[in-house]
């Protein structure tokens, strides 16, 4: 499939999901539209919401702060996964002794320890970076560590035989072999990223989309709440775009 024919079905399950929503919550077609629309919002209200929030400048700082948790999650989470992540693939008797505690920590609910990270860091930013950091670093660390741990012993073993030393095994054998894994694990983690600074910023804030979801919420304006998760997907997959355009960069400069 071409890109355009690409873009054009993606486009048209764009319009039969908001054509559908539109029938819904406008005409009688499946019911009665006022309840769908107080279940669900008017697309076109929830449109005219998002065009009011970004013509009045109101939905730009709750932009920013959100988009500045979620960078220095990812950031923060994801370095820590690859040097974790290379670090216990290298080291089998680190791996070994730590690996319960791993999974450990990775079993704990990141809801519960939002309120731990509220009560440790206050209600400012760094909380909600801590709660998105949990859900990165695990992404990145897994993916990372299962990597390294794919190169071929063979290719291994060409590579000492000509005299590689180790910085030059990192360098040429094991990042190139562990950058589709690494990421594959980046995309998915950069909406963690997101879910973890709104879930904290939903939880308890003064500012960001989670702040704007859960005060229209909290009046049951379902209009806002879809509005801003709709700003919040957007804003997601503008940034996985970014990403998209950086892995082929980089898998470029690996071959």
């Amino acid at each position: 499939m071409t890109r355009t024919k690409l873009l054009a079905c993606q486009l048209l399950v764009a319009i039969i999901i908001v054509g559908a929503w539109y029938l819904a919550t406008a005409t009688h077609v499946f019911g009665n539209p006022r309840t769908a629309a107080f279940f669900f919002a008017d697309p076109v209200k929830v449109a005219a919401r998002i065009v009011k929030w970004f013509t009045d400048g109101s939905i730009w700082y709750h932009l920013w702060v959100t988009l500045s948790e979620s960078l220095l999650a990812f950031f923060i989470g994801a370095i820590g996964g690859v040097a974790f992540g290379f670090w216990f693939a290298r080291r089998p008797v680190v791996a070994a002794v730590f690996d319960p505690y791993v999974k450990a920590a990775n079993a704990l609910p990141r809801v519960v320890l939002a309120p731990i990270f509220a009560l440790w860091f206050g209600l400012g930013i760094w909380s909600k970076v801590a709660l998105g950091v949990t859900l990165v670093f695990f992404i990145v660390f897994f993916n990372v560590y299962q990597g390294v741990k794919e190169v071929s012993p063979t290719v291994l073993a060409n590579a000492r035989m000509l005299g590689m030393n180790e910085r030059q095994l990192l360098r040429h054998v094991y990042i190139p072999s562990a950058l589709s894994w690494m990421f594959s694990s980046l995309h998915t983690s950069v909406g963690f990223a997101v879910v973890g600074a709104v879930v904290g910023e939903y939880l308890g804030s003064a500012a960001g989309l989670g702040y704007l979801i859960q005060q229209a919420e909290g009046v049951f304006d379902v209009t806002g709440v879809f509005a801003g998760m709709f700003v919040l997907m957007a804003f997601v997959l503008i940034v996985d775009w970014l990403m998209t355009k950086v892995e082929r960069h980089m898998l470029r400069w690996r071959h």
